[in-house]
């Protein structure tokens, strides 16, 4: 199966998955700072990292980009989860604070699978009538987010399903909503792109994550995998009659797909299936660390 992330050509399409919700006033760093598991004090403006917001119990409801576009404002910029439903759950936590949780129809994100002229790394650049460029690239594979309030990028889904693989390759699993709140931050291997803090003061689940971190209790991790079919979101992961684990994230990609699987981090050196798929373990591709 192709390593080739890339397709023939770096036309601009459009990710219409991903929405913005921003967070704005007085109070939005700190409240941005209470419900977030990674440290947004620590963000200057004009940069970004990986973040999301945990229940309780350190499940993962939701996985984003928090970009910091002005001292009193963050973007969280969401590919999966259903951004009018989560800015409506972070609206209850408000309560007396300054600021407006708001999803910003008037943006809309498209990808070229190409380096950005203007941004790299964590350092985003642009405006919204210009398109917001954020690299999203990694281990050679060159990515561009662009965020703009236009919305001529075209529909291209082989490219759209592309760039969901390469998030599947470079370790960004994508949650359907069948996967949401099952998994702590270290299942989902999210340490790779320091994606949460152990360190920063209280934010829902912060006690199960720092536990977790500070014992060495992380037992269960992402693998990648491909295989010849599409294999089923939820289904067991087995080695013979042994369920080992779970699929959480699958794509298309190229000739066959890609999937993660929460499985123990150390488990059988044996062939391993799911619903008598055959699965080849490869390895999680270094990048998207911010």
């Amino acid at each position: 199966m192709s390593h080739n992330l890339a397709p023939p050509t770096a036309q601009a399409f459009a990710l219409p998955g991903h929405r913005v919700i921003a967070l704005e006033g007085r109070d939005a760093i700190a409240f941005a700072q209470s419900q977030c598991m990674n440290d947004v004090e620590a963000v200057p403006a004009g940069r970004w990292h990986w973040s999301g917001w945990l229940t309780p119990k350190g499940r993962v409801i939701a996985l984003f980009a928090l970009a910091r576009v002005a001292p009193d404002m963050v973007w969280l910029i969401v590919p999966d989860a259903d951004a009018s439903t989560l800015a409506t759950q972070l609206q209850r936590f408000v309560l007396r604070r300054q600021l407006q949780v708001t999803v910003r129809d008037d943006l809309h994100a498209s990808g070229v699978f190409d380096a950005p002229p203007r941004a790299q790394g964590a350092s985003f650049a642009g405006t919204p009538a210009d398109g917001i460029e954020f690299d999203f690239g990694g281990f050679g594979l060159k990515r561009t987010l662009r965020i703009s309030s236009s919305d001529d990028a075209p529909r291209d889904e082989a490219s759209e399903m592309r760039w969901r693989a390469a998030d599947l390759r470079l370790g960004f699993p994508r949650l359907p909503p069948s996967q949401v709140e099952q998994w702590t931050p270290q299942m989902l291997s999210l340490d790779r792109l320091h994606a949460f803090s152990v360190k920063k003061g209280c934010y829902p689940g912060q006690e199960i994550v720092a536990r977790t971190h500070f014992l060495g209790q992380v037992k269960r991790g992402l693998t990648l995998f491909e295989c010849a079919q599409e294999p089923e979101v939820g289904a067991n992961v087995e080695v013979g009659v042994a369920s080992l684990g779970q699929i959480v994230s699958t794509a298309r990609n190229a000739e066959g797909w890609v999937a993660l699987a929460v499985l123990p981090v150390e488990r059988p050196d044996a062939p391993i299936v799911s619903n008598g798929i055959p699965l080849r373990e490869r390895a999680l591709l270094a990048g998207l660390s911010r």
